[in-house]
Formats: C-alpha cells, sequence, structure tokens
C-alpha cells in the first residue's frame, strides 16, 4: 500500500502563541493542509484555547479536495461574541479547494457541510455574551415579545428600553431578567422564569413561563398563553439534546455551515 492509498491522522493543539502538528503521517496534512485549516478555524472565532483538530483523508483525497473528516475540539472560544467554554464538533465529508491551498491560498469550502457535535455554556460565558449583539438580539426581541403581549401589564404601543440583562441558570430552568426604563427615566426590574424543550429538532419550545417581579423572586405569575410557545431555529441548526442545570447548558445536535 503506499502512501497515497492510506488513510492517516493527523493532530494538532493551537494555543494563543502557536499550533504544532503532534502526529506523523501524511506530509499533505501536515504541511498544506494542517496550516490552511489552523488559519481557516482562527478566522471563524475571536479566540480559542486548547483547540485539538484531528484530520483524516488520504493524500489522493486531498489531492483531488476532498477530506474525509475534521474533528475539533476546544475549550473557552468566542464566536461572534458568544462565549463557548467547551466544544466538540465532527465534520464530514468536506471538499475544500485543494489547487489554491497546495499554492499557498486560504482554505474555502466548496460545499455545505454539516457538523455534529456537543457545546457546554457556563453561566458566567452566558452573561458575558450578553454583551454581544447576537445573544443581547435574541434576549431582547424574547423579552420585549412578552412585554408587548400584555404579560406585564404594559401597553403595547409604549416605546419600551430595556437594559441590564442577566441569565440565571436552574434545574431544567432558566430565568431571563432585566431593567425596564421608563421615559422618565425610572427603572423597573423584570423577569420571567421558564423550562425548555424540544418539539422538533429545529424547534424550541417554552414549558411553564412564568412572570416574575425580579429575577430572585420564587414565585411568579403563571403565562398560561405562551406555554408551548415555539421558536425556529431555523433550517441549517437541529438540536437533538438540551440540558439545563444549574450554572451551565449542554447541547448535542448539527449545523450546516455554508461556504463563505
Amino acid at each position: 500500500m503506499t502512501l497515497g492509498d492510506r488513510e492517516t491522522t493527523e493532530s494538532e493543539e493551537m494555543t494563543p502563541e502557536s499550533i504544532e502538528p503532534s502526529g506523523k503521517g501524511s506530509r499533505l496534512i501536515s504541511k498544506v493542509l494542517a496550516p490552511a485549516v489552523r488559519l481557516w478555524l482562527r478566522s471563524q472565532v475571536e479566540q480559542v484555547e486548547a483547540l485539538q483538530v484531528e484530520i483524516t483523508a488520504g493524500d489522493r483525497q486531498i489531492l483531488s479536495g476532498y477530506i474525509q473528516q475534521i474533528a475539533i475540539s476546544a475549550k473557552n472560544a468566542i464566536y461572534q461574541g458568544l462565549a463557548l467554554n467547551q466544544i466538540q464538533l465532527t465534520g464530514q465529508n468536506i471538499r475544500v479547494n485543494a489547487g489554491q491551498i497546495v499554492r499557498g491560498k486560504p482554505l474555502q469550502l466548496l460545499e455545505p457541510i454539516r457538523i455534529q457535535g456537543s457545546v457546554l455554556l457556563e453561566e458566567a460565558d452566558l452573561n458575558a455574551s450578553l454583551k454581544a449583539p447576537l445573544l443581547k438580539a435574541g434576549v431582547t426581541e424574547f423579552l420585549l415579545t412578552l412585554l408587548r403581549s400584555g404579560a406585564a401589564g404594559i401597553g403595547s404601543n409604549r416605546d419600551l428600553n430595556l437594559q441590564n440583562f442577566t441569565i440565571q441558570l436552574r434545574s431544567q430552568q432558566v430565568v431571563l431578567g432585566a431593567t425596564l426604563v421608563s421615559d422618565s427615566g425610572n427603572e423597573t426590574p423584570i423577569a420571567i422564569r421558564t423550562g425548555f424543550a424540544l418539539a422538533a429538532p429545529n424547534l424550541l419550545k417554552l414549558v411553564n413561563p412564568q412572570w416574575l417581579p425580579h429575577a430572585t423572586a420564587k414565585r411568579g405569575l403563571p403565562l398560561s398563553d405562551l406555554d408551548g410557545y415555539t421558536f425556529n431555529l431555523g433550517d441549517e441548526t437541529e438540536i437533538h439534546e438540551l440540558a439545563i442545570d444549574p450554572e451551565k447548558v449542554t447541547c448535542q445536535g448539527k449545523l450546516i455551515v455554508l461556504p463563505a
């Protein structure tokens, strides 16, 4: 069996300073493909620690632009402002611009790829992520929808200003808190406590939502009309398992990554 016929696996670990191949095998992986994958990954995130990349492919496959599998694990990654404590992802049947990579050009995806894996988010990371547009916009829209529905006795025609968002994780429940600032500058704490369940792989539904006078309140007002309300995660996202525990959320699912 020649080197071109043999499938090889190459692992590498990224620190803030450098990344070095740790395996022996295909020179195309260690000298060409691994650095290209490294640069592409770094372009997708704002920060990453303890990143490990395992590439499985044969030389002939690589030269044709085909990668059988890439497995990734990392800690403390920041993606579009969202802090992810732990990540384990695997992508298969990946098509890339091999001819350009060999000439030193950046890696590009040629076809959509389906990524599967798991993500762990801690409560502290979620609260830090509330400063980023991605999560802040989603939480703001969610709370404004509830407020304008009349859940808190607030008129739907009123301009609403929400500030100071917080997230608390409890056993199978999430508490979203904020401060409602009136036109005159008066501040009123508001919060909603709810469970989440999967109505379908891409549909997340509310379970027993309650309106709270503040984020630490033990009793709340049931929002019966919103029980079972669903959120569509989009056609590119699937969640297969979701576990909410005190101070952490773990999620397993699939995601389609589209070429730029």
